[in-house]
C-alpha cells in the first residue's frame, strides 16, 4: 500500500508578520479549510460553532475582522448559494437556474441562469464542513487557501510579488453578485490565485469595507507571494507607494524605479 505524503506544513505566524510588515494590512489574514467529516472539523482546537443561521460572507468575517476559528455546516448557512459554491450542497438544476434572482439580481431568467453557470465552485459530495480560523494561529497548517483583505494599493505589490520568478499573466473574472466565487470557489477548486471585488452581500452582511479587495490563495503562493515583495522591497518598490508628484520631471524617479544600476 503506497503511503500518502503528509501535507507541507508552513510557518504560518511568521508568514503573517512578513505579510504584515511589507503591506501594513489592516484586516487579519485568514485561513479555510474544507473538511470530508464533522468530526475532523470538530477537532480543530478552540473551534467555534456557530448558534444562528449565516451567510458565508459572516462566517469568514468572524475570522477576519474578530479572530474567532468558526467551524460550520450546511444547515449553519441560509440557503443554497453560499452552501453550493463550497460544495455543501448540489449544484443541481435547481439551483442553476436561480429562479430567486430573476426581477431582483437580473432581468429575467436567462440572465439569472447564465450567471449561476458563470460561479466557480467546489464540486458538491467531497466535504461535509469548513473552517476558517487566524492563519497565525496556526490551528489549520496547512489550510486549503488563505484570504488576505487589501486595498488596491495593497493588493497590486500582492500581485507584483506573485509575479517576481515564474511569471505568469494573471486572468480573472468578476460574476458580479456572488464574487466569493470568485474568490474562494475559485481558489478551492482550482488551487490558482483568485482575486475578487467583494459583492454587495460580502459588505452588506460580512462587513468589508468599500476600499477592500480580497484574494484568495494557497499557502505555498501566499509563500511565494512575501519573498518576491521582500525581493522588490529591496529594489525600492515597497508598500506604502509614494506619490512622486504629477508636475515633477519624471526621469530621476523612472530612473530608480525602472531601470538596474
Amino acid at each position: 500500500m503506497q503511503q500518502q505524503t503528509p501535507p507541507e506544513q508552513f510557518d504560518l505566524a511568521t508568514m503573517v508578520a512578513d505579510l504584515n510588515n511589507l503591506l501594513r494590512l489592516k484586516t487579519t489574514v485568514i485561513g479555510m479549510k474544507m473538511f470530508a467529516s464533522v468530526e475532523d472539523m470538530l477537532a480543530v482546537p478552540k473551534i467555534r460553532r456557530p448558534s444562528a443561521v449565516h451567510t458565508t460572507d459572516q462566517i469568514v468575517s468572524m475570522a477576519s475582522r474578530l479572530g474567532w476559528t468558526v467551524g460550520i455546516t450546511a444547515a449553519d448557512l441560509v440557503g443554497a448559494q453560499c452552501r453550493a459554491v463550497i460544495g455543501l450542497a448540489p449544484q443541481d438544476e435547481k439551483w442553476l437556474a436561480g429562479e430567486a434572482y430573476v426581477g431582483v439580481w437580473h432581468e429575467n431568467a436567462e440572465d439569472a441562469r447564465k450567471r449561476q453557470e458563470a460561479l466557480d465552485v467546489v464540486p458538491h459530495g467531497r466535504y461535509q464542513a469548513l473552517v476558517v480560523s487566524p492563519l497565525a494561529s496556526g490551528r489549520l497548517n496547512p489550510p486549503d487557501i488563505c484570504l488576505v483583505y487589501a486595498t488596491p494599493g495593497q493588493m497590486i505589490i500582492l500581485i507584483n510579488g506573485l509575479q517576481y520568478t515564474g511569471y505568469k499573466k494573471f486572468e480573472w473574472s468578476v460574476v458580479g453578485e456572488t464574487a466569493c466565487a470568485d474568490s474562494w470557489g475559485r481558489a478551492l477548486k482550482t488551487g490558482e490565485p483568485s482575486l475578487s471585488l467583494p459583492c454587495y452581500a460580502e459588505r452588506r452582511y460580512g462587513g468589508v469595507p468599500d476600499e477592500e479587495m480580497l484574494m484568495a490563495l494557497s499557502p505555498a503562493h501566499l509563500a511565494k507571494a512575501i519573498a518576491g515583495m521582500k525581493s522588490l522591497a529591496k529594489n525600492g518598490l515597497r508598500y506604502p507607494i509614494a506619490p512622486y508628484g504629477i508636475q515633477s520631471d519624471v526621469r530621476a524617479g523612472m530612473g530608480v524605479s525602472y531601470a538596474r544600476k
